[in-house]
């Protein structure tokens, strides 16, 4: 997206309760106004996009929301991201909630309502004024897609929500009622799936070469996330099958547009991939690695407990380069791959460990990482701003990012919202739990969830999953979703989706590992007890907004 532009007219959410309501007291601009010229609806519509999620890439505070999943720890204990995990967690303390999302549909209700009587006839001798119709085309078809996004966000948080679709006085949102998720999910598919029709494939060649806007594509891929969360075990107890078949369905019908394509080089801060579907670029910066890289590197920048460090739980997701699984246990490393070497654990691995991973051994910044004891990325205490798993982040690290004096570099990063992988695995766990196995194809599906999980895997350089099994093929698809996608915001949702929190929530682990005569041994250890509980599959609705509306009762069970 462009840079996002300065908005001329704000819309005010009174304090507290009227989340949905519109007040246009502290501008100097009507809503007439800002529909009267081309460039001032442009900026409406930016404004709507402002509100996506994930525009920047620590979700919590600074810290990423995987720090809330078995796949990383937060360095600082007192942070706000380790209620998810600590269970200092409640409608009083609420973490993550996004609440503010209903200033995005309140936008969008309102850009699409004042829309409706657009009227630039008054410019119809500018040379631009045609332009300007076909690009307002598909201005509604955008908001309503953001609107869609919006309402999914907070579906997957809360379940049932409310679901305004004009825009409210204050007592009307302080009234609102639930929408049932399912109802929820139904709106998402019908709204995606028509503006799909109106939506272009690519913007090059038009609205000045704009990248980051809504598409064909990015529509068909929230579509097909809707259904994919639809179907899913948190919210398909029964195993309806009809909803499995749903997700494979949107799925296929966004790999049949044949736009894109699997990239086998790093999409992290690479818009251009082929990849990509949807992307959100953020202006240069140096906080995200000035918070995560080894604290030497930041040259004394860093003197806070910030940081996102991978656990060993995540790296033990990671197979060997020939397709086994190796794990850290009490006696070490153990695995089966007879042409693995034990005593160089970082070596040998899925290319994709070292895309998301900075481990012990690895070259950063031109210098060795060095996590042994007594190593220079080491630090026994987490005071010491060193990471307490062993482990640092690698995924958006720009490297170039420099914090030395008189030689200072900052890069821009982009945030990748959707890529094409991920419509190949929704494709895959979906066609395996609709049709029953790994293998099995129909007359609509052609393709077999093996076949295209095994493309996915392909791309990284790995061996073809064998899973002969509709139960193999789940565990498999499932650890795909997490190596694949690691630190991309995936993690921390699929646990809910799949409702695994009781199996793998109570403890994350990192590793100790010590240096004698030139070999390294290496030491499971534990990092912390996590509390878990199936409460937490959906966040508590904030009981500020409860006391306003008492419709948004019932409160989320367990909270």
């Amino acid at each position: 997206m462009k840079k996002i532009l300065s908005m001329l007219f704000v819309a005010v959410l009174a304090a507290g309760c009227n989340f949905l309501d519109f007040d246009e007291s502290s501008s100097d601009y009507t809503r007439e106004d800002m529909y009267k010229t081309y460039s001032n609806i442009q900026r409406m519509l930016t404004n709507i996009y402002g509100y996506l999620p994930g525009k920047d890439i620590a979700d919590v505070g600074s810290a990423l929301r995987d720090c809330g999943s078995d796949d990383a720890e937060y360095g600082d204990p007192e942070a706000s991201v380790q209620r998810f995990v600590n269970g200092n967690w409640s409608a009083l303390n609420t973490v993550d909630d996004k609440w503010s999302l209903w200033n995005g549909i309140r936008s969008a209700n309102e850009f699409l309502e004042s829309m409706e009587t657009v009227d630039l006839s008054m410019y119809k001798y500018d040379t631009n004024y045609q332009r300007w119709l076909d690009h307002l085309a598909y201005y509604p078809y955008q908001a309503r897609v953001l609107r869609a996004y919006f309402f999914f966000e907070l579906a997957r948080r809360y379940g049932d929500i409310p679901m305004p679709l004009t825009m409210l006085t204050a007592e009307e949102a302080n009234g609102i009622a639930k929408t049932p998720f399912d109802e929820v999910i139904d709106f998402i598919v019908s709204e995606c799936s028509e503006s799909a029709a109106h939506l272009p494939d690519t913007y090059v060649g038009m609205l000045n070469d704009e990248i980051g806007r809504v598409t064909r594509g990015f529509a068909l891929a929230v579509k097909a996330k809707a259904l994919l969360y639809a179907a899913s075990p948190l919210h398909n107890p029964a195993g309806d099958k009809s909803k499995w078949q749903k997700a494979a369905a949107a799925a296929k019908e966004l790999m049949d547009l044949n736009l894109y394509r699997l990239d086998p080089e790093e999409k992290a801060n690479n818009y251009m991939s082929p990849e990509v579907i949807f992307a959100i670029m953020r202006s240069e910066s140096a906080s995200f690695e000035r918070n995560n890289f080894p604290v030497r590197f930041t040259e004394g920048q860093r003197s806070s407990m910030s940081g996102t460090y991978p656990t060993q739980n995540l790296v033990d997701a990671f197979q060997t380069a020939g397709g086994y699984d190796i794990t850290l246990t009490a006696n070490g490393w153990q695995t089966a791959d007879p042409d693995f070497d034990v005593t160089k654990p970082y070596e040998g691995r899925d290319p994709r460990f070292a895309r998301a991973v900075l481990a012990n051994g690895m070259s950063f910044k031109g210098s060795t990482i060095e996590t042994f004891v007594g190593g220079r990325d080491y630090s026994a205490t987490r005071s010491e701003l060193g990471s307490p798993t062993g482990y640092y982040l690698r995924r958006y690290i720009q490297e170039t990012t420099s914090f030395t004096p008189e030689n200072t570099w900052t890069e821009k990063h982009q945030v990748i919202v959707f890529r094409y992988a991920e419509t190949l695995l929704t494709y895959a766990e979906a066609l395996n739990e609709y049709l029953g196995g790994p293998t099995a194809t129909d007359g609509t599906f052609s393709v077999s969830a093996l076949d295209v999980l095994n493309q996915v895997r392909a791309n990284a350089g790995m061996p073809d999953v064998t899973a002969s099994t509709q139960d193999a093929f789940r565990e498999a698809v499932r650890r795909e979703w997490r190596v694949e996608f690691a630190f991309e915001d995936h993690r921390f949702w699929d646990v809910r989706r799949w409702d695994i929190g009781a199996a793998t929530q109570g403890q994350v682990d990192g590793v100790e590992i010590t240096r004698a005569g030139g070999q390294f041994s290496y030491r499971r250890t534990t990092v912390s007890h996590r509390t878990w509980s199936a409460r937490q599959n959906l966040y508590p609705i904030p009981q500020s907004e409860l006391f306003c509306n008492p419709n948004l009762n019932p409160q989320n069970t367990g909270w």
